[in-house]
């Protein structure tokens, strides 16, 4: 196959798989993709997985990357809460929730960690349009609850201070309602707790 032929097929995607080129095309010579690497054409993200070298990759297209690289998986912790605007946007990596082991992958695109979630737990988040595919991102309220729910050491007021979080916007996008639904789904005293303090240090900050 040439490479013009190859960009045709897999140009919807942002990003590639083997089995989504075997599926395009089940006689694909695989040292083609090592031709292709070396004339720069494409770029490896982690084994099994390409993007084209001169795709323009924005926030929502690195998202949606990382949903694919290692699925089911949805982008949230620091993440989300960066782009919900309720940290400041100082995250290092594209940081993810997943149902599979903790993994991080460092790439030439950034890092990718994952973070182990219950199955019950994997809701919460919103598709994104990312050049016609969906990037999965967790909702403002399920971000802050993930993340929240794997630091226990967050227990008191001046704990959540050191998170530096955004009260006005807070106050403005958060649904009250919304995160309380959501946490008793954890079914977790501790976290029902925990909750309680930061939403008391929110009203008094």
């Amino acid at each position: 196959m040439r490479y013009l032929e190859f960009r045709r097929l897999m140009g919807e995607f942002a990003v590639f798989s083997l089995a989504d080129i075997r599926q395009a095309d089940p006689d694909f010579a695989l040292r083609r993709l090592n031709e292709w690497q070396d004339k720069g054409y494409i770029r490896k993200v982690i084994k099994g997985y390409y993007i084209f070298a001169d795709a323009a990759l924005d926030e929502k297209i690195i998202f949606e990357i990382a949903n694919r690289i290692y699925a089911p998986s949805y982008v949230s912790f620091e993440m989300a809460l960066a782009y919900h605007g309720l940290i400041p946007e100082s995250v290092y990596g594209i940081t993810s929730a997943s149902t599979r082991k903790t993994m991080l992958f460092k790439t030439a695109l950034g890092n990718f960690q994952y973070r182990t979630i219950h199955p019950k737990l994997y809701f919460g988040f919103d598709c994104l349009s990312a050049a016609g595919k969906c990037a999965k991102l967790a909702s403002l309220e399920k971000a802050l609850l993930d993340y929240v729910y794997l630091h226990p050491e967050l227990r008191n007021a001046d704990d959540f201070a050191k998170l530096r979080i955004n009260r006005e916007v807070f106050v403005k996008s958060a649904d009250r309602k919304k995160l309380a639904g959501y946490a008793a789904v954890y079914g977790t005293r501790s976290l029902s707790r925990r909750l309680e303090v930061f939403l008391e240090y929110i009203d008094h900050a």
